[in-house]
């Protein structure tokens, strides 16, 4: 009992020389599995395989789960996803799963990047200074969002909730999606997948795939994207994001 030809070839590009322990204790599942992850769900859609694996380890990153991570870091490296995307796949983590979670996946990243022989820090990626922080993050709010939108989320915002407004802009923003080292729309999209991933977050998820939209990510490579995270979220939070992109993409 093993997995198919295909998933085991696929599988194989991905773990070179990994021996799976479960392969040996739970045969049966990790047939399923990977004949599932590794070939079904690989057969639909057009994501190239490292747009795949970054929303996938942003997905894992939301899920809490930092022995998959690990396997699925080395598997993003060995496709050729680079050291400072990865960084800049767990930074974007922070503002979206906070840091009291993001801090283990931080660590486990630079002992893998250690590990491959990668010197730290890397190059740095910020372009903002704390003087313009929050007007570089509004502007680049506005692009991504819609100006009408974040000016009516200022408008309404409650008395005494006005800071968060701003620390949405000069923080989740300014701090985070004006850094170099991913293009604009490959963001949305690790942000779309962090948030489906996380669970409740359904009105948030709606206004990201407005933005991706905004920023050119199309309904059907946002299908593609759930589809690719389905092996590692479950049907539940998959079916819930499907709903919300049904929502916004027909309206």
């Amino acid at each position: 009992m093993a997995p198919n030809e295909q998933a085991r070839k696929n599988h194989d590009e991905l773990f070179p020389g990994y021996a799976s322990t479960l392969e040996v204790t739970d045969p049966e599942l990790i047939e399923t599995f990977d004949n599932f992850a590794f070939d079904e769900v690989l057969r639909h859609g057009n994501l190239d395989t490292r747009t795949r694996l970054m929303v996938q380890i942003a997905s894992i990153i939301a899920s809490q789960a930092v022995l998959e991570y690990r396997a699925m870091l080395g598997a993003a490296l060995t496709v050729g996803v680079t050291p400072i995307e990865v960084k800049e796949i767990v930074y974007q983590a922070v503002p979206y799963v906070g840091m009291a979670k993001v801090f283990d996946f931080i660590n486990a990243t630079n002992d893998v990047l250690t590990e491959r022989g990668v010197e730290l820090p890397l190059p740095p990626q910020s372009t903002t200074t704390p003087e313009n922080r929050e007007k570089k993050g509004l502007a680049i709010e506005k692009r991504i969002v819609g100006s009408d939108v974040v000016e009516k989320l200022y408008a309404s915002s409650p008395e005494g909730q006005m800071h968060i407004q701003h620390y949405l802009s000069a923080n989740c923003f300014g701090d985070h999606y004006t850094r170099t080292g991913i293009d604009l729309p490959t963001r949305e999209l690790l942000t779309f997948s962090m948030l489906v991933s996380l669970g409740g977050c359904e009105p948030q998820v709606k206004g990201h795939v407005a933005a991706n939209l905004n920023v050119g990510n199309n309904r059907a490579r946002l299908i593609d994207v759930l589809t690719q995270l389905l092996p590692f979220i479950g049907y539940p939070r998959t079916l819930n994001g499907l709903r919300v992109v049904d929502e916004v993409t027909r309206s």
